[in-house]
């Protein structure tokens, strides 16, 4: 629930804030790790426990700061660049990690990233500014360029300034409206796909290929660094296609359709593969054209309500949690059931494509709230 809390914090605060309050959280549950660990269970347990809390609140941030600083032809760029960080920091913990244990032994990694982890708050603090209307170094052309761009904005005086949530968030309302449904649906849909494939395809392709896939460098690295590329893609064509003329609704519509209509076409093409080269060709085809999804509904959040975009998007967040615990707990359950992954991916193709025309139905790219 800590993503839905601290979307509502962010509406409030701003996301530079209550971003630098989860990072010092997340990094001195991180350095404290090895600590916590030779003190008690109970106290390691509540490390990790704090260290997902304050994690929650990274997205919703994330999203809050596009939204402020660029204006809408440039956004999904933003959010591409931005989830590219995300993605290539997880290859980058997966290769070094092994390395630090090496060296420094299994606590290692735990102290050093909580250290970069406050380093990296300092240059937060100093560097970044909550809106570009408090940069004290910020150019009035390039400020009246990115108001211009920037639906989340009212007038006061001669001057814009972005508009901010002084109440608690309108849930009931927020839930009333079928754009809202169209992105919690699509949420829940990306992470299904998402986390099934991560978690369970290294048992595929050994029951399958007689494969180890956790003995295969590819499968560590290569999902989240084709979702990091594909990514900013999908940003790049994105915004592209705004500038040209076409509305924002039909290139959210076209982006997500791509994101999971994609990672279907895969999934159906990994069911018929018949060595794992193929096989691996398709798993990274479905990992990496789901990062259009990053383009669509991830950068919708902020469009259809700019004024309440952290807590939608941590509405949105949970949500799809929710959906990856039980897609990733029920596919060992349905595969047993079946008695064939098979029939569990061609199920994922078809919610896919469910969720596709749902989508294409319900979401739209005007301010709704």
């Amino acid at each position: 629930m800590s993503p839905i809390i601290g979307g509502a914090l962010i509406d409030y605060y701003g996301g530079k804030r209550v971003m630098a309050w989860g990072v010092a959280l997340w990094s001195m549950a991180t350095f404290l790790t090895p600590w916590a660990a030779s003190y008690s269970l109970v106290m390691l347990l509540t490390m990790r426990m704090l260290l997902g809390i304050a994690e929650g609140v990274a997205m919703p941030c994330m999203n809050n700061m596009v939204s402020r600083w660029f204006p809408r032809t440039e956004r999904a760029r933003a959010v591409g660049l931005s989830m590219a960080g995300f993605h290539l920091g997880s290859v980058i913990g997966l290769i070094f990690s092994p390395i630090i244990m090496a060296q420094t032994g299994v606590f290692g990694p735990f102290i050093i990233f909580g250290i970069c982890g406050f380093l990296w708050l300092l240059v937060w603090m100093t560097a970044i500014s909550r809106s570009p209307q408090s940069h004290s170094q910020i150019s009035r052309s390039e400020l009246l360029y990115i108001l211009d761009g920037n639906e989340n904005s009212i007038k006061v005086g001669t001057e814009k300034m972005p508009q901010s949530s002084s109440r608690l968030p309108p849930f009931g309302l927020l839930l009333s409206k079928l754009p809202t449904w169209a992105i919690l649906a699509a949420n829940c849909m990306h992470n299904w796909g998402y986390f099934i494939i991560l978690s369970w395809m290294p048992v595929y392709f050994n029951t399958i290929y007689g494969v180890n896939l956790k003995q295969a460098a590819w499968f560590s690295a290569m999902p989240w660094a084709m979702m990091a590329a594909l990514g900013c893609v999908a940003g790049a064509c994105s915004d592209l296609l705004v500038q040209s003329g076409f509305t924002v609704t039909f290139v959210r519509k076209l982006m997500q359709s791509i994101g999971f209509l994609g990672p279907a076409v895969a999934l159906l093409g990994l069911n018929t593969a018949r060595n794992p080269s193929i096989a691996s060709a398709w798993l990274t085809a479905a990992v990496g054209l789901s990062a259009f999804s990053q383009a669509g509904f991830l950068v919708n959040l902020q469009e259809i309500a700019p004024q309440y975009g952290g807590v939608l998007h941590g509405m949105s967040n949970t949500a799809g949690t929710f959906a990856a615990i039980i897609g990733t707990v029920g596919t060992g359950f349905f595969v047993e059931w079946m008695g064939s992954f098979q029939g569990f991916l061609t199920f994922t193709a078809v919610l896919y494509c469910i969720s596709t025309v749902f989508w294409n139905l319900c979401a739209t790219g005007d301010r709704i709230f």
